[in-house]
């Protein structure tokens, strides 16, 4: 497992930014009556680097909402082989598709550093959904934005060369997490060499060596601490 970076202060407050009220942000337009159910029937738990928040094959009961920290998702073969699916920040939520519960786990989601979440048991979390229009359409669009996670995963995994897929996930993370700056599209979440070589499945040396080639065209800046700067988005496509 990867060490997470140190994070800048531009980055921390974008997480910071991404909470309202403790509530992660695929809930940021319910009422305070609806939050209030929410943490009615959520567990806060905390979880260690390094530490399963479940495994492939557990039987799934609901889903943990990320406060803090981050969490990597990832299916393993049983040759060893493990392929990531994404990694989640706060805001996000692991369990999917079964919110409601029933079945098993397809997949592992281990913290990479210290992660608060707030587990919601799956039958109390269908029938708040069950009354409360705005908490079903709430995680609705969750589920929308992982499954475009996951589908750009697919198709890059499946259709492109490395290089192709390392533009590709650059294109993505600034569409999901990128913040306009005078100097670029800032990405709001800090991502080390590694996890990104995991995500389009290369290695952190390749990685290495492309961020450079990109930093010198001027097409990006990766500074200390992982924090990262499309400076000509445009470029990606040529």
């Amino acid at each position: 497992m990867t060490e997470s970076a140190p994070k800048t202060s531009g980055i921390m407050l974008a997480e910071r930014g991404a909470l309202v009220r403790g509530i992660p942000r695929i809930f940021d337009e319910l009422s305070e009556h609806d939050r209030r159910q929410l943490y009615a029937i959520g567990k806060s738990m905390s979880f260690a680097p390094d530490t399963p928040i479940f495994s492939q094959g557990d039987e799934h009961h609901g889903i943990h909402l990320i406060e803090t920290g981050r969490v990597h998702s990832y299916y393993k073969a049983p040759s060893g082989r493990a392929v990531t699916l994404a990694y989640w920040l706060p805001g996000n939520f692991v369990g999917a598709p079964a919110m409601f519960g029933g079945g098993s786990h397809m997949w592992e989601s281990v913290a990479v550093q210290k992660t608060t979440t707030i587990f919601l048991q799956g039958e109390a979390l269908r029938t708040l959904a069950a009354g409360s229009a705005a908490i079903a359409l709430s995680l609705l669009d969750a589920l929308a934005f992982k499954a475009r996670c996951y589908s750009t995963m697919a198709q890059m995994l499946g259709t492109r060369s490395a290089t192709e897929r390392l533009k590709h996930l650059l294109r993505f993370l600034a569409s999901a997490y990128g913040m306009k700056e005078p100097d670029g599209i800032v990405i709001a979440a800090v991502f080390t060499q590694a996890e990104l070589a995991n995500l389009i499945g290369s290695t952190r040396q390749w990685v290495t060596v492309q961020l450079a080639r990109f930093q010198k065209r001027g097409i990006i800046r990766y500074g200390r601490g992982g924090l990262l700067v499309i400076r000509d988005l445009d470029a990606l496509d040529r």
